[in-house]
């Protein structure tokens, strides 16, 4: 077995690089080293990684003081948020009416986003029914102009005109123009 195996700790994505691309232009593949005791295959030129520093979360210590009303309020509090952040879900979802949450940072952040972007879809929503009508319109004054135009086959009525001219034995100009010779046909005496 050829060594073109990397062995690398999963998950990828905690990793700076895009290893996936790595592997490719280094010809190997990866298999996630946590999952596998084996080593079987390993290549010995691997790239280079780093892996990403992450921010830990915040984490809120509450000594027990005995405080259970401060407790209790802070719990109030996540369940406003969570509620309020639940109802605008709902809202996103097309379930309920966008409203405002009242309380909570968070939701009425987000509340603020959604409204946003609910007035930019009403705006272009605005703008492409105006512009449907504006081509319904374009549209329905093309129909007018092509049915007013008279489809004129130049070259047939020409045709007909130096027939008319020739029965009578009148002389035109081989390269006389419609005009003209829709003047010498009217020209002609009735018959």
């Amino acid at each position: 077995m050829s060594n073109k195996i990397w062995y690398l700790p999963g998950p990828f994505h905690q990793y700076r690089e895009d290893v996936k691309a790595l592997a490719k232009e280094y010809g190997l593949r990866i298999i996630d080293a946590s999952i596998t005791e084996s080593r079987e295959g390993e290549a010995d030129d691997v790239p280079e990684v780093t892996v990403r520093q992450v921010e830990p979360a915040p984490v809120l210590l509450i000594a027990d003081s005995g405080d259970h009303a401060a407790l209790q309020d802070l719990i109030d509090k996540l369940n406003a948020e969570r509620d309020g952040i639940v109802l605008l879900i709902d809202a996103a979802e097309g379930l309920s009416e966008l409203e405002h949450p009242g309380a909570g940072e968070l939701p009425i952040r987000l509340f603020g986003a959604l409204k946003a972007i609910h007035e930019g879809f009403e705006t272009l929503a605005g703008e492409r029914d105006n512009l449907a009508g504006e081509v319904e319109s374009l549209r329905a004054e093309v129909a007018r102009l092509k049915a007013a135009a008279e489809p004129v086959d130049n070259a047939e009525k020409i045709a007909n005109l130096k027939a008319q001219l020739d029965a009578a034995n009148v002389t035109y100009r081989a390269n006389a123009s419609v005009e003209s010779l829709e003047k010498a046909v009217s020209d002609l005496p009735s018959a």
